[in-house]
């Protein structure tokens, strides 16, 4: 019988996973090895180790092939997802010159020359001189080049992780278009390196050979290497098909082909996304990343720290569930589940906005977070709740700017995630859209949406309709609670819709007071 399995390596922040797949999207194994997810050197510093991940994927694969009737044999083509906007300097035999800047690593290299000439002139008329600046203080290309030039002058290729680790698997310096996703001199809309004239060379000025070559969406990379194999256990020869970044592969492992579709992740940070044929800037000079799938694009809102929060109120506040978890052999999730049941929708009037890092242009640099409403009959429970809540209402908001930009409603949502585990979480959620949320059939969605592209891509599926159709499979659907539903449109249209604008200059006021 001819190999028809998918592997899929996912390199997520916490952890790798190998999972092996069937034609119809059923999870055979799964072997998860926990990572690190950096280490730092100086606050807001975010490193690791390359080897790192490498060590991870191969002990991954390896474990796998270790499980009770799982034969690598088996496997027809690999495909890999990781995190996004992880880079790597390697030299010409691919080894790294320096750790990994993680993506979650906040330095900035402020004071660059601004963009001059016609393009200066166009941002500043458009009013996008002070974005364009921040892009480029954010971009890890300028960092380097200012503080570590030794380094950038040994550098042979400027790599995504998930370049570093393609390189490692085929021994090619290629990346898949739907991994690039960092700030890098990417045209978002054309789905290749940016054409010379371009402003993004001047922002972020790089030597076009440092990059690696692009690969579409579901074409071979290469075959994996003979060292490749003996290190994973991977069949040498087999093929290793582009995929895409982890947010891009969870929204087409959760079904979200269509632009109706709206997909909700409940991660670290929290996002909306649907996949649209049209490029659409739903917030002006921040482009849609490249979907899953070749071709189209994943219109994507951001909440970031979004699901962090709960880690958050669990650490600063929920040390009493966590000792009676312990102490009872329960979860301390579950014990966080009840708290959120115990309080009735809108959480009795507190609100909370969940802008503890805010976005560049949604809703703004200046923005905070802000709780409002607090009264004598509010506990930690309310908080908790007001929390979730908060998450749900931003992204509402951001479903909402979508439809705006691109004409589409929005009728359908699906949830992955850590967060999308607990019920109250995305009941509380179906009630704020007043939609129906399904869970994906697994976990892994993220995985499986890999799995979906070296499915098309080894032609075990003829194209990404039918690959979903046979791969994809709605869970848990959670249909929306009339009456929470008018209790949370009235608090959304009346009160958190006005939050930011009422808030602002108070924002702005305690940004210029941190900066001085």
């Amino acid at each position: 019988m001819p190999p028809e399995n998918l592997l899929a390596i996912d390199n997520g922040t916490q952890s790798v996973r190998a999972l092996l797949f069937d034609p119809r999207g059923n999870l055979l194994g799964k072997q998860r090895v926990i990572i690190e997810p950096y280490y730092s050197t100086a606050p807001g510093l975010a490193e690791q180790r390359p080897g790192v991940f490498w060590e991870a994927v191969c002990a991954a694969c390896q474990g796998l092939w270790q499980q009770p009737g799982l034969r690598p044999e088996s496997v027809a083509a690999v495909s890999l997802t990781t995190q996004r906007s992880t880079v790597i300097n390697v030299d010409a035999a691919g080894e790294p010159l320096r750790p990994a800047i993680v993506w979650l690593d906040q330095r900035r290299t402020e004071g660059l020359p601004p963009v001059s000439g016609l393009w200066g002139l166009a941002f500043w008329l458009a009013g996008a001189s002070e974005t364009v600046a921040y892009l480029q203080a954010e971009a890890e290309v300028n960092w380097l080049r200012t503080h570590q030039p030794e380094i950038w002058a040994k550098t042979h290729k400027y790599l995504l992780l998930s370049g570093y680790l393609t390189y490692q698997l085929t021994g090619r310096f290629a990346d898949s278009i739907g991994c690039t996703v960092a700030y890098i001199p990417f045209d978002y809309k054309s789905h290749t390196w940016s054409k010379p004239w371009d402003w993004k060379w001047k922002a972020v000025p790089i030597d076009p050979a440092l990059l690696p070559e692009l690969v579409p969406i579901g074409q071979t990379i290469g075959p994996i290497t003979p060292a490749a194999a003996a290190a994973t256990g991977i069949p040498a020869g087999t093929p290793l098909i582009a995929a895409a970044a982890d947010k891009a592969c969870e929204v087409l492992g959760s079904g979200g082909l269509h632009p109706h579709i709206g997909c909700l992740g409940y991660g670290t940070t929290a996002t909306i996304n649907t996949t649209h044929r049209r490029y659409v800037e739903v917030i002006p000079l921040i482009p849609p990343y490249p979907a899953a799938v070749p071709g189209a694009y994943n219109l994507e809102i951001q909440i970031f720290r979004g699901y962090w929060m709960v880690s958050w109120f669990k650490q600063e506040f929920g040390f009493q569930e966590m000792l009676m978890a312990e102490k009872n052999g329960l979860a301390a999730e579950d014990l966080l589940e009840e708290m959120v049941e115990s309080v009735p929708p809108g959480s009795q009037g507190l609100i909370l906005q969940p802008y503890w890092t805010p976005g560049l242009r949604f809703p703004g640099p200046e923005a905070r977070g802000a709780v409002i409403g607090f009264g004598d009959v509010h506990t930690r429970a309310h908080l908790y709740r007001a929390i979730l809540e908060g998450v749900a209402y931003a992204l509402r908001e951001g479903a909402e700017r979508t439809q705006r930009r691109s004409g589409v409603t929005i009728t359908e949502l699906r949830v992955a995630g850590g967060g999308s585990q607990s019920r109250a979480a995305v009941q509380l959620t179906a009630d704020i859209f007043g939609l129906p949320i399904s869970r994906p059939h697994i976990y892994e969605a993220s995985g499986l949406g890999a799995a979906i592209d070296a499915a098309v891509g080894s032609g075990i599926h003829p194209d990404f309709d039918t690959a979903v159709g046979e791969m994809t499979h709605p869970g848990d659907t959670f249909e929306p609670n009339p009456q929470a539903h008018a209790v949370y449109d009235e608090l959304y249209n009346d009160i958190y819709l006005k939050m930011y604008s009422r808030l602002h200059p108070l924002y702005k006021a305690l940004s210029r007071r941190s900066e001085s």
